[in-house]
């Protein structure tokens, strides 16, 4: 396993981060990549302060691992704040500016910070207000995209500008790209399509075989997917938004989530689930633009054990400066 300040202070053996990814995103994956020494997320958007504990507990009862839960500024209720920290590792925060009031309830309840920027003026924020650790997000990634800058000019600004263990995220798909964000002084890796297509991910199978038929250009940056969330740009497969744009309908599905039925409209942003019915190929299909590299279903701790081994090899064998 490869040791970095990110491992010191987390307490994980491999230099991954799980993206937080809403609705596929399962308990049973983070505890996958928590075991295989990872840190597992989960993301907890809109989840009531009873059902964050709840999952969480099963999740603690799932590994020994680490593991962290992801929340969306713009629905942030700040009551869910300390039972997640009491529950979990790390703490994450997206899409929005950095508050030090948030933080400083993180800290008193005993976990780690993180905030996901997209510019390096995001990230002085997090680190002023006391983050302990800052995902810098590259306009590669997948989901929901903070900033539009690429992810390697973002890093190095971010790694100049603060002094707290930064994590790359953004078109990782490949030990060959872990390799080379950690050789650029990222200190973890953050990998989401990936793990879309993993054993252990609830995305549809429809979902998982267009993120393997895909090829390097099948993703673009869109606000399609703005019910509920509008003006927020997001990564998604181009096929997905052809096949909404081309519906005629304003129903596209129905999902069932705890043996609740709920109806699917046209544009939401929700991705569909192993539970999902109806129009699957125009739902929101998440995706970076690493996606062209994702080539089988695989268990999430062999995609964690495969890339952090290649990335080790391939580091050293990099000749060091004398």
């Amino acid at each position: 396993m490869l040791k970095t300040a990110f491992t010191e202070l987390v307490g994980c053996r491999a230099p991954i981060q799980l993206a937080g990814m809403g609705g596929i995103g399962t308990p049973e994956l983070a505890a996958a990549v928590a075991d295989a020494g990872g840190l597992g997320m989960v993301s907890m958007v809109l989840a009531p302060a009873d059902h964050v504990a709840s999952e969480l507990s099963r999740l603690a009862a799932m590994t020994a691992g680490i593991v962290g839960v992801n929340f969306l500024m713009p629905f942030l209720d700040e009551s869910v704040i300390d039972v997640a920290a009491q529950g979990c590792r790390v703490v994450e925060l997206f899409y929005g500016d950095p508050v030090a009031s948030i933080v400083e309830r993180i800290h008193r309840a005993g976990a780690l910070a993180c905030w996901q920027v997209g510019s390096v003026g995001e990230a002085r924020a997090a680190a002023d207000v006391g983050c302990d650790l800052i995902v810098a997000q590259g306009s590669e990634a997948g989901g929901h995209v903070r900033g539009n800058i690429a992810l390697i000019p973002l890093l190095d600004a971010v790694l100049a500008a603060v002094d707290v263990p930064v994590v790359a995220a953004g078109g990782i798909t490949t030990a060959r790209a872990v390799a080379a964000v950690l050789a650029a002084g990222a200190s973890a890796a953050r990998v989401g399509t990936r793990f879309v297509a993993c054993t252990e991910s609830d995305a549809h199978p429809d979902y998982k075989q267009a993120i393997l038929d895909a090829g390097g250009d099948a993703t673009t940056i869109t606000e399609t997917y703005g019910v509920m969330w509008p003006n927020a740009p997001h990564r998604v497969l181009r096929s997905c938004i052809d096949a909404a744009t081309a519906l005629d309908c304003e129903l596209v599905g129905e999902t069932i989530t705890d043996g609740v039925v709920t109806p699917l409209p046209r544009f939401i942003p929700s991705p569909p689930t192993s539970t999902t019915t109806g129009h699957i190929e125009a739902m929101a299909m998440y995706a970076g633009q690493g996606v062209g590299l994702v080539s089988a279903i695989e268990p999430a701790g062999e995609i964690v054990r495969e890339l952090v081994d290649g990335a080790a090899a391939i580091l050293e064998r990099v000749p060091t400066q004398s």
